[in-house]
C-alpha cells in the first residue's frame, strides 16, 4: 500500500469514527501528514471532514479555518474533485452563519457578508433559498429583531425546500424554538407530533426535537410526554460538548419543574464543560441556567475539576451561583455590544430568574424532592414503630440568661457531653455574645477554647478542629491545669490518628493522656480516656487493642451513661470486626437500651444500625432500622436510609428498598457528599429485583458514569455487568452485548481471566438464546480459552459444550464434531477421581448428552446412543433428575431412529412414569412412546396415549 492509499484509507477510517474529542484529535494528526505529502485533493477532502467533525465534535471556532481554506481552495482553482463536494460546501455555509452568531468577537457585518455569500451561490446553483431564509431568521431572532424575525420566518415557511434544506426533524426543531419563544406552545406541540411519528435519522434528532419540545409539553400539561422527552433526549446529549447548550435546556426544565437535586447534578456534571464550551454562546447560556439552580440550591457544595487557573476542589452553590452569574451576564453584554441591542441580556436575566412554576414533574429515578427533615428528639416512643416504648425525650434545656462567664461554659459542656448539639450552639453563642469581647484569665479562655474545638469537632472540620484542640492544650497548659490538658490531648490524638501522617503522634498522645489520667484524674475522666485510647486504635484498625482498651471502660461509663453508650457501640463495632457476632449483638443491643432510657436520638440511632447489622434476622434488622428512622437527627439520615435499604433488600423487600435509596442519592447529592454513584448502583440493582427495569437501566447508567469519573474502574464494570443484565432484560440485546464486549476488553490482565470468561461467557448466552448461533460460538470459544488460561478446567469444559451446541445449532456440524473432541478431552481428564464431585459429574454429563446430539446430527445415531450409557443414572446421582429426564428422553428417540422400537417402548414408558402429568417433558415422553407403538402396529394404544396427554394425531 502506497502512503498516498494509506492516507486515504485512514480518513475514512477517522470519518467513521464518533463525534469528539478522539475524532478532533485523530483529524488533525492526518491533516499533518497530509499537508506534509503535498496531495491537493486529499488536503481539501481532509479539511472538508473536518469541518463536520469541529462542529459537531465541540469545536466549532476551528471550523471556521478548514471552512475558509476548502471555500478559497475551491473558488482559485476549480478541479473535478472539487465538483463532488460542491453539495456538502454549500451546506456548510449554514454551519458558518450559525457558529459565527455564538462568537461575540466576530462582528455581525461578517456574518451578513456570508450569507450574502451563501444567498448568491444558492442562486447561481440554481437552488431553493429556504434554507438561506431561515438563517435571516436565526439572525433576526438572536438580535432580537421581531418584525424581522417575523418576516424571514414567513419567507422560509412558504418557500420550497430542496436538498440543501435542514432535515425533518431539525426543520421543524427551529420552528418549535420560535412558537415556544412566542408562546405558542400548542401549536408547537402539533407541529411536532407528525415529525416524531416518522423516522430520524439525522445526527442532532430526535433529541433536539424533543428538548425543544419540553416547555410546549410542560405548558399544554403533557407531563408523561415532558418527563420522557427529558428523559429521551438528555441520555442522548450527555455525552456531546457539542451539545452544551441542549444541557442548559435541561437543567433549566429540571428548575422549572421542580426538580433541584436533579438539576444540580446536571450542573455538577458537566461543570468542567464551561472551561472547554464549544462557544461563548453555549457558555452564557448553560452559565445562565446553572446560576437559577444553583441559587435555589441551599447550603450544598458542589466539586470542580482543576484547570489550569483552579485547583480542584469544593465549591459552595451560592458562591458558584454568583459566578455563573457574572459569566451569563458579562457573556451578554459582549454579544449585545456586538449586535447593537440588549436582547440577549434580557435573556439571560429572564434564565436567572427562572424558578418552579406549576406541578411538579418526578423526573428522575434516583433523585427526590428534599423531605421535610426528621426531628431531632423522637417526638413518638418506639413501640410506635414495633420495638420497646422509649423513656420520653428529656425536655428542651433553655441557656440560662444570668449565668456568668463560667457558669455558661460550664452549662455548654454539659449540653455538649450530653448530646444536646443545638442547645450547646446556642450556648456558645449566647456567651460570645455577652463575655465575647471582655477580657478573661487564662482558665476562662482555655475553656472557651476546648469548646471551640468541640465545635469544630461536630463539624467535622479536621484541620479546624486539629488546630483547635492544639490551642486548648496549649491555653490549659499556660493555665496550670495539666488533667484538663489531657484531656484535650486525648481527644486531639485521636483526630490525628484519622490521618496516616499523624498516627504516630495521636497514638503517643492517647496513652499518655490515659496514664496520667489514671494517676489524677476522677473515675469519670479515666474511663472517657481509655475509650479515647480505643477510639484511636479503631481508626487504625487496631482491634485486639482497641478492645484491650474498652475493657478498662466500666460498663457503666464510670457513672456516665452517655459514656456508657458510646462505650457499649465500640464494642460492638470493635467485636464485629473480630468476628464475635453474638458478642457484638449483645452489645449493641444493651447501646439501645442505654440510648432509649436518656432518649438521645443520635444515640439511639446509632445503636439501632449497630443491632441491625450484627443481627442474622431479616426482619429483626428492619425493625431496628424503622426505629433509627424514626428518631435519627437530620446530619444523620444518610446511614440511617442506606441502613435500612440494605436491610429490606436481605428481607426480599426490594420495592421497599428503592424508596431509602433514593433518599439517600438525594442527601448524597444535595449536601455535596461523595458515595452517590456507589448509591445509585445499589438503587439500580434494587430496581432490578423489584422488576422494574426501565428506571433499573437509568439509574445504572449514571451509576457507571459516576463510577468511571471517580476512577473506580472495578465498580464500574461491575455495574456495567448488572447494567448488561438489565438491558437483556429489556430486550435490549445489542446494547447489553456492547458493555459485555467492553467488559471483556478491560478485563484484560492475568488477575481478570475467570471474570473475563465468565463475561464471554455471558455474552455467548446472550446470543445463542436470540438464535445467533455462529457468534455465540465464537464467544463461548474465546470464553474456553479465558478459562484454559486461568486454569479452571471445568469452566472450559461447559464453554466448550456450549460451543458445540451452538455450532451444531449454527449448521457448522463438522466443527461441531471437533469441538466435541475438545469437550472429551476435557472430560476425560476430569472422571475418574475416587469421590467426584457433583459438579464433575454433572457437567460431564452434560457434555456427553451434547457429543451425542452433535454425533446423531452427523448421521451416527449408533454412537450417539454408545455416549448415553449410564449418563441418565450419573445425572439421578446427584439428583438433577430433570436433566437425566432429557437424557433418557433422547435415547429414547435414538432408539427409535436405529429401529429398535420394543427397547425404545419400554424406556419411553419407564420414563413417562416418572414424570408429573401434564409437564412438557412427560408431553415429549408421551409423543415418542405413541411414536413407538404406531411403529409397533399398535395404533389404537398410541391414539388413546394421545388423547390421555392432549396431543395431536400424527
Amino acid at each position: 500500500m502506497s502512503d498516498e492509499q494509506d492516507l486515504w484509507r485512514v480518513l475514512r477510517e477517522v470519518s467513521g469514527m464518533p463525534y469528539g474529542a478522539g475524532q478532533i484529535a485523530a483529524l488533525e494528526q492526518l491533516l499533518r501528514r497530509v499537508d506534509a505529502a503535498d496531495d491537493r485533493q486529499l488536503a481539501f477532502v481532509t479539511r472538508m471532514q473536518g469541518t463536520t467533525a469541529y462542529v459537531y465534535g465541540g469545536e466549532p471556532a476551528k471550523s471556521f479555518v478548514t471552512f475558509s481554506w476548502c471555500l478559497a481552495e475551491f473558488d482559485r482553482d476549480p478541479q473535478p474533485y472539487h465538483e463532488r463536494h460542491a453539495h456538502t460546501l454549500l451546506w456548510h455555509f449554514k454551519y458558518m452563519v450559525t457558529g459565527l452568531l455564538k462568537f461575540p468577537e466576530v462582528p455581525l457585518d461578517r456574518t451578513y457578508a456570508v450569507l450574502d455569500d451563501m444567498e448568491r451561490r444558492y442562486r447561481e446553483g440554481g437552488h431553493s433559498l429556504q434554507a438561506v431564509y431561515k438563517h435571516r431568521f436565526r439572525v433576526a431572532d438572536h438580535v432580537g429583531d421581531a418584525e424581522a424575525a417575523e418576516h424571514w420566518y414567513r419567507r422560509w415557511q412558504t418557500t420550497p425546500r430542496d436538498d440543501l434544506s435542514d432535515c425533518a426533524g431539525c426543520d421543524p426543531t427551529t420552528q418549535v424554538n420560535h412558537l415556544a419563544g412566542t408562546g405558542r406552545h400548542a401549536e408547537a406541540v402539533a407541529l411536532a407530533e407528525p415529525v416524531l411519528a416518522g423516522r430520524l435519522t439525522c445526527t442532532e434528532q430526535p433529541q433536539s426535537i424533543l428538548t425543544a419540545l419540553l416547555v410546549p409539553y410542560l405548558r399544554t400539561g403533557r407531563l408523561d410526554d415532558a418527563r420522557n422527552a427529558h428523559r429521551e433526549a438528555y441520555r442522548r446529549v450527555r455525552g456531546n460538548l457539542s451539545d452544551l447548550w441542549d444541557v442548559g435546556e435541561h437543567v433549566e426544565f429540571c428548575t422549572l419543574t421542580g426538580n433541584g437535586p436533579r438539576a444540580l447534578e446536571i450542573v455538577e456534571r458537566h461543570l468542567d464543560w464551561l472551561d472547554r464550551a464549544p462557544s461563548p454562546a453555549a457558555a452564557m447560556h448553560f452559565a445562565a441556567t446553572a446560576a437559577a439552580a444553583l441559587r435555589r440550591a441551599g447550603d450544598v457544595t458542589l466539586h470542580r475539576r482543576p484547570t489550569a487557573d483552579r485547583p480542584a476542589g469544593p465549591v459552595a452553590a451560592a458562591e458558584l451561583a454568583d459566578e455563573l452569574s457574572r459569566t451569563a451576564t458579562e457573556l451578554a453584554a459582549r454579544f449585545d455590544a456586538r449586535n447593537g441591542t440588549s436582547h440577549q441580556a434580557a435573556l439571560v436575566a429572564e434564565r436567572l430568574a427562572a424558578g418552579p412554576s406549576g406541578a411538579h414533574v418526578p423526573l428522575s429515578a434516583s433523585l427526590r424532592r428534599r423531605p421535610a427533615p426528621t426531628p431531632t428528639r423522637p417526638a413518638e416512643p418506639a413501640a410506635a414503630t414495633g420495638g420497646p416504648a422509649l423513656h420520653p425525650a428529656p425536655p428542651a434545656v433553655p441557656v440560662p440568661v444570668d449565668a456568668s462567664a463560667d457558669e455558661l461554659l460550664d452549662f455548654a459542656y454539659d449540653r455538649w457531653r450530653s448530646h444536646d448539639r443545638e442547645t450547646f450552639r446556642a450556648a456558645l453563642a449566647a456567651w460570645d455574645a455577652r463575655f465575647g469581647g471582655q477580657a478573661h484569665g487564662p482558665t476562662t479562655t482555655a475553656y472557651r477554647t476546648e469548646l471551640r474545638a468541640a465545635e469544630l469537632s461536630d463539624a467535622e472540620d479536621a484541620a479546624g478542629a486539629v488546630s483547635a484542640n492544639r490551642a486548648a492544650l496549649a491555653a490549659w497548659r499556660e493555665a496550670g491545669d495539666e488533667v484538663r490538658a489531657q484531656v484535650v490531648a486525648g481527644r486531639l490524638g485521636v483526630w490525628l490518628t484519622r490521618d496516616d501522617d499523624g498516627a504516630e503522634e495521636g497514638l503517643e498522645l492517647v496513652r499518655q493522656a490515659a496514664q496520667l489520667l489514671d494517676r489524677e484524674g476522677d473515675a469519670a475522666q479515666r474511663a472517657a480516656a481509655h475509650g479515647r485510647v480505643a477510639l484511636a486504635y479503631m481508626q487504625r484498625e487496631r482491634w485486639s487493642d482497641a478492645l484491650t482498651a474498652l475493657e478498662r471502660v466500666p460498663a457503666d461509663g464510670a457513672g456516665d451513661p452517655y459514656l456508657a453508650a458510646r462505650s457499649a457501640l465500640h464494642r460492638a463495632h470493635v467485636l464485629s470486626q473480630l468476628d464475635r457476632a453474638g458478642d457484638a449483638h449483645a452489645e449493641a443491643d444493651r447501646a439501645r437500651r442505654i440510648g432509649r432510657e436518656l432518649g438521645v436520638g443520635d444515640l439511639i440511632a446509632a445503636a439501632c444500625l449497630a443491632y441491625a447489622q450484627s443481627t442474622e434476622d431479616p426482619a429483626e434488622a428492619v425493625a431496628a432500622c424503622d426505629e433509627a428512622v424514626a428518631v435519627a437527627p437530620p446530619d444523620g439520615a444518610l446511614p440511617v436510609r442506606v441502613t435500612r435499604a440494605r436491610a429490606l433488600m436481605a428481607a426480599g423487600r426490594a420495592a421497599d428498598a428503592v424508596e431509602d435509596f433514593v433518599e439517600a442519592v438525594t442527601l448524597c447529592v444535595e449536601r455535596g457528599l461523595p458515595g452517590d454513584a456507589l448509591l445509585r448502583w445499589e438503587l439500580a440493582n434494587a430496581y432490578r429485583v423489584a422488576g422494574r427495569l426501565g428506571e433499573a437501566a437509568e439509574v445504572a447508567e449514571e451509576a457507571v458514569l459516576g463510577l468511571d469519573r471517580l476512577g473506580a474502574q472495578a465498580e464500574a464494570d461491575r455495574c456495567r455487568h448488572l447494567l448488561a443484565g438489565i438491558y437483556q432484560g429489556l430486550g435490549d440485546i445489542d446494547p447489553a452485548l456492547a458493555l459485555l464486549e467492553q467488559l471483556a476488553d478491560n478485563l484484560d490482565g492475568p488477575d481478570n481471566l475467570p471474570h473475563r470468561a465468565q463475561v464471554l461467557e455471558e455474552a455467548g448466552g446472550i446470543l445463542y438464546d436470540a438464535d445467533r448461533d455462529a457468534l455465540a460460538a465464537q464467544r463461548f470459544a474465546a470464553a474456553a480459552v479465558a478459562y484454559r488460561q486461568a486454569e479452571l478446567p471445568l469452566d472450559e469444559l461447559r464453554a466448550r459444550r456450549r460451543e458445540a451446541s451452538a455450532r451444531f445449532w449454527s449448521g457448522d456440524v463438522a466443527a461441531a464434531v471437533a469441538t466435541v473432541e475438545e469437550t472429551d478431552r476435557l472430560a476425560a481428564a476430569l472422571t475418574g477421581q475416587p469421590e467426584e464431585p457433583p459438579a464433575v459429574t454433572y457437567e460431564t454429563a452434560l457434555a456427553a448428552e451434547v457429543g451425542a446430539r452433535v454425533l446423531a446430527g452427523d448421521g451416527r445415531e449408533s454412537d450417539a446412543y454408545d455416549r448415553l450409557r449410564g449418563v441418565a443414572d450419573r445425572l439421578r446421582s446427584i439428583e438433577a433428575f430433570g436433566e437425566a429426564a432429557q437424557v433418557d428422553l433422547f435415547a429414547g428417540e435414538l432408539l427409535l431412529r436405529l429401529g429398535q422400537v420394543g427397547e425404545a417402548e419400554q424406556r419411553l414408558r419407564t420414563v413417562l412414569g416418572g414424570l408429573p402429568t401434564g409437564s412438557r417433558p412427560a408431553a415429549q415422553a408421551a409423543w415418542l412412546l405413541a411414536r413407538a407403538l404406531d411403529e409397533l402396529g399398535r395404533p389404537d394404544e398410541a391414539s388413546a396415549l394421545r388423547d390421555e396427554h392432549g396431543l395431536e394425531p400424527e
